[in-house]
């Protein structure tokens, strides 16, 4: 049996109680994995004093896939974005957001099937700002041809190893022409590259009113950073919600796999999280290290306990906690 070498932020709130959900799924499928337990974050901070200790980042360059939990990060003062700073140090360029309906939760749509290819290093998030006099802050949208090019060209690759029809891209090129120009000229370039693969055009705008309407129209969407993580977010909604979406974030050296929600500190210690955000994003962990196999199983006993709705934490509709709803997936890793 393969051994792996994973880092592992346990993240703050609920946290540690849903990273102990997936550590003990993944062990009951035979994945033996050495979890090299690391902070980040507020109580990397109150130990180390700082927000991503260099016994952090040593892990994540030693073993070069991590599985985290949320991490609380403040709004409008306070440390900066873990999830920021993991990205830009490790240049871990590709967000990837699939959406797809889970079995036993009701949405309006029942026909999502769409993913989102979100270019996470550029964009506002590059925290270009500054007070250019009393009252007035100039932020700088950051857009490069080598990152737009780079990610389009990841789409494309995705679209065409998962047997995807079309790649979109998503700008607002009618009002930012230079920067989300350049960005859809490099989509136009890299298009060129898979004839196979069908391309659409969409202003982020009429995108989002026609997500709420007709989900089922679109297939795979490449977009800067800002639009990507305003429109991951709705997408979510689609399906059910933060609680059950999936995120990873690539590199072409490194791996972060997320639950994407945040840490729900009025329900940490309760005992009632709902894993399932966290466990499909380890899902997707499972299948980058070639665990091809089990982690199919892992998302098929997941989807009978949904589908079957016997034990559901209370997010989603049950009254079971967060152990009863682990151990009931666990049963079912020997039946699917």
């Amino acid at each position: 049996m393969s051994e792996y070498n994973i880092t592992l932020l346990k993240g703050d709130g609920i946290g540690p109680e849903i990273t102990e959900s997936v550590a003990d799924i993944i062990e009951a499928i035979g994945i033996k994995i050495n979890w090299d337990v690391c902070l980040a974050g507020k109580e990397a901070i109150e130990k180390y004093q700082e927000v991503l200790p260099k016994k952090t980042l040593e892990s994540i360059e030693k073993n070069r896939i991590v599985l985290k939990a949320p991490i609380a990060t403040p709004i409008g003062f306070g440390f900066p974005s873990v999830n920021v700073a993991l990205r830009r140090h490790f240049d871990l360029y590709a967000n990837i957001r699939p959406s797809k309906n889970l079995p036993g939760i009701k949405t309006p749509f029942s026909d999502v099937n769409l993913v989102i290819i979100r270019e996470n290093t550029e964009d506002i998030y590059a925290g270009m700002e500054k007070e250019v006099e009393k009252d007035t802050i100039h932020g700088i949208k950051l857009i490069t041809r080598f990152a737009s090019e780079r990610i389009c060209n990841f789409a494309f690759r995705y679209a065409v190893k998962n047997n995807r029809n079309e790649v979109g891209v998503v700008t607002k090129a009618n009002i930012s022409k230079l920067a989300d120009g350049m960005f859809l000229n490099s989509y136009r370039k890299v298009s060129k590259n898979y004839p196979a693969i069908k391309t659409r055009e969409i202003l982020v705008d009429n995108l989002c009113m026609q997500l709420v309407q007709n989900p089922s129209q679109f297939d795979v969407l490449v977009m800067p950073n800002l639009y990507g993580d305003i429109v991951s977010d709705l997408c979510a909604g689609l399906i059910g919600g933060l609680g059950v979406a999936q995120s990873a974030n690539i590199g072409d050296n490194c791996a972060i796999f997320e639950a994407v929600h945040g840490t729900a500190p009025d329900i940490a210690g309760k005992g009632i999280a709902n894993p399932t955000g966290l466990l499909r994003s380890a899902v997707m962990m499972l299948d980058y290290i070639g665990e091809n196999k089990k982690a199919k199983k892992i998302e098929d006993a997941l989807f009978e306990v949904l589908k079957e709705s016997k034990k559901l934490t209370s997010d989603l509709g049950g009254k079971s906690s967060t152990k009863e709803f682990t151990n009931e997936i666990i049963k079912k890793l020997s039946t699917v």
